[in-house]
C-alpha cells in the first residue's frame, strides 16, 4: 500500500492552501498597532484590513463553484494561489493605509477562489471509503491556524518586520503552484447561463452581513449602524434563497439539504462551531484581562488547545468507525460543553498547569466535532451535487467564524451589564458567566446529533465495525 498517493498529497496541498488563508485572516491581529505607527495612523483605523478581507472573501465564495467548472480548478485554483501571493507582497509593500486595504481586498479575492475550489478538487471524485481520512487532513489548519496566528504575528512584528507576515508567503505560493501544476487535472464541467443576480444577491448580501458583524464585534458602542448593515445584509440573502429557489438555473442549488447529513452539518454544526470559534477569541482575553497574564504568556498557554487539535487527529477515524456518527456526535458534543463549564470555574488560585490541562482537553474535543461535521457533511452527498454543497458550506463556514466572534464580543458586553462592570474592564467573573453561555450554545446543538439515525453516513464508515455497533 503506497504511504504517499496523489489523493494523498492533493489533500495536503489543498490543506497548505486553507493554511494559508485563515493564517492570513488572523496573523495581524496582534502586529495591527506596529503597522498603524508605520502608516502614522491610529491603531483601530487599521481594523479595515481585516474588515477588507473578510468582505472580500464572503463577496466571492459563491463564484467559486461556477468558475471552477467553468474554466477548470487547476485553472482557477492556480490564478487564486497566484493572486494571493501577488497581493500578500502588496500587502508588506504598502506605505499608506489605502494601499495596504486595497492590497487586503486583492488578498480576500485570492483566498475566496482558492480554498472553496482546493476542496472541491479533493471531494468531488474522492471514493466515500477515503473520505474520513482525507477530511481529517483538509481540516487541521481550520483548527491551529487560528490559535498560531496572533502568536506568530505578534512575534514577527516584535522581532523581525511587520513586512514580513506576508512576505512569507512567497515561497508558499511558489511551492503550491508547482505542486498543484504536477498533482491536479483541469477538469471542466459544463455549465449554465452565469446567474448574475443570483451572484449579486448572494456575494453582496453576504458580505455585508458579514462586514456587520465584524463592525459590531469591533465597535459594539455603533451597534445600532452594524444593526442596520446586518439587516440590510440578510435581507438581501433571504431575496437570493428565494431567487435561487424558482430560477431554473441557479448559481448554486440548495439540492444537498435533502440529505440529513449535511442538513446537520448546516443547522446543529453551525451553533457548534460557532461555540467552538470563540474560544480563541475569549481565552486570550480571559487570561490577560481576567488573570493577569502577558500577552507571551497568555499565547503560550494558548498553545494548549492546539496541542489538543494535533493529539486526537490520529484517533479520529478509530473513534468514528467504531462508535458511528450519531454517538460520537452526541458524546463529543456533551464533552464539549463540559470544556467549557470547566474554563467557567477557573479562579485566581488556579494554576497555569490545571489550564493547560483545561485547554488540552478542550482542543481535543474542538479538533474531533469539527472533523466529524466536515466529514458527515459530504457523506451522503453524490458526486453531482458536491459542487454546490462544497459553496453552501464554505459560505457557512465563513459566517460561522464571524459569528464566533461577535457572539464572544456581544456576551462580554452583555456579562459586563448584568455584573455593572465597566465594559472597558471586564475580570474573571465577566468571563465566567461568557464560558457558561458557550457551554449552553454547545449543548443545544447536540438536538441535530440526536435526530440522526445510526444509518446515516455509514457509506463512509468501515461497515464491519459499524454494523457491530
Amino acid at each position: 500500500m503506497k504511504l504517499f498517493n496523489r489523493e494523498f498529497a492533493t489533500a495536503l496541498l489543498v490543506a497548505g492552501a486553507l493554511f494559508m488563508e485563515i493564517l492570513d485572516a488572523t496573523i495581524i491581529t496582534t502586529a495591527l498597532p506596529v503597522i498603524a505607527a508605520d502608516f502614522n495612523v491610529p491603531a483601530a483605523h487599521l481594523s479595515i484590513g481585516v474588515s477588507a478581507y473578510l468582505v472580500a472573501v464572503t463577496l466571492f465564495i459563491p463564484l467559486s463553484g461556477y468558475v471552477a467548472d467553468r474554466f477548470g480548478a487547476r485553472t482557477i485554483f492556480i490564478a487564486a494561489i497566484a493572486v494571493f501571493t501577488l497581493a500578500s507582497v502588496l500587502c508588506g509593500l504598502s506605505t499608506s493605509l489605502f494601499e495596504f486595504t486595497f492590497a487586503r481586498i486583492l488578498q480576500g479575492i485570492g483566498g475566496a477562489m482558492m480554498v472553496p475550489v482546493g476542496r472541491l478538487v479533493v471531494l468531488r471524485d474522492l471514493p466515500k471509503e477515503k473520505l474520513v481520512s482525507t477530511v481529517a487532513i483538509i481540516t487541521w489548519p481550520a483548527l491551529s491556524a487560528p490559535l498560531i496566528g496572533p502568536v506568530l504575528g505578534g512575534y514577527i512584528a516584535t522581532h523581525l518586520s511587520w513586512q514580513w507576515i506576508f512576505y512569507m508567503n512567497i515561497p508558499l505560493g511558489i511551492v503550491a503552484i508547482v505542486a498543484t501544476l504536477y498533482l491536479l487535472r483541469n477538469s471542466k464541467n459544463p455549465v449554465s447561463k452565469f446567474d448574475l443576480k443570483g451572484f449579486l444577491l448572494t456575494g453582496i448580501g453576504f458580505a455585508l452581513f458579514m462586514a456587520g458583524i465584524e463592525f459590531l464585534a469591533s465597535a459594539t458602542e455603533k451597534a445600532l449602524y452594524a444593526s442596520v448593515v446586518i439587516g440590510i445584509g440578510f435581507s438581501l440573502m433571504l431575496l437570493a434563497i428565494a431567487h435561487i429557489k424558482r430560477t431554473p438555473e441557479p448559481l448554486f442549488s440548495f439540492e444537498a439539504m435533502q440529505y440529513n447529513t449535511f442538513k446537520l452539518s448546516v443547522y446543529g454544526g453551525s451553533i457548534v462551531r460557532i461555540a467552538l470559534g470563540s474560544a480563541p477569541f475569549l481565552v486570550p482575553l480571559m487570561l490577560q484581562l481576567g488573570l493577569g497574564y502577558s500577552p507571551v504568556e497568555a499565547g503560550t498557554v494558548l498553545l494548549w488547545l492546539f496541542a489538543g487539535n494535533l493529539a486526537i487527529k490520529p484517533a479520529t477515524t478509530w473513534i468514528m468507525n467504531t462508535f458511528g456518527f450519531k454517538r460520537v456526535l452526541i458524546a463529543n458534543g456533551m464533552l464539549i460543553a463540559l470544556g467549557f463549564v470547566a474554563l467557567a470555574l477557573i479562579s485566581q488560585n488556579t494554576s497555569s498547569t490545571i489550564i493547560a490541562v483545561i485547554l488540552f482537553f478542550n482542543g481535543l474535543t474542538r479538533s474531533m466535532h469539527l472533523t466529524l461535521l466536515n466529514t458527515i457533511a459530504f457523506a451522503d452527498v453524490p458526486a453531482s451535487k458536491m459542487r454546490d454543497a462544497n459553496t453552501l458550506s464554505a459560505i457557512l463556514m465563513q459566517m460561522n467564524r464571524g459569528l464566533g466572534i461577535t457572539l464572544s464580543a456581544l456576551s462580554i458586553a452583555v456579562a459586563t451589564l448584568i455584573l455593572n462592570q465597566q465594559p472597558s474592564s471586564p475580570d474573571l467573573t465577566t468571563f465566567a458567566l461568557c464560558m457558561w453561555f458557550m457551554a449552553f450554545v454547545a449543548f443545544v446543538s447536540i438536538y441535530d446529533s440526536v435526530l440522526l439515525s445510526k444509518e446515516d453516513g455509514i457509506s463512509v464508515l468501515n461497515k464491519r465495525k459499524s454494523q457491530k455497533t
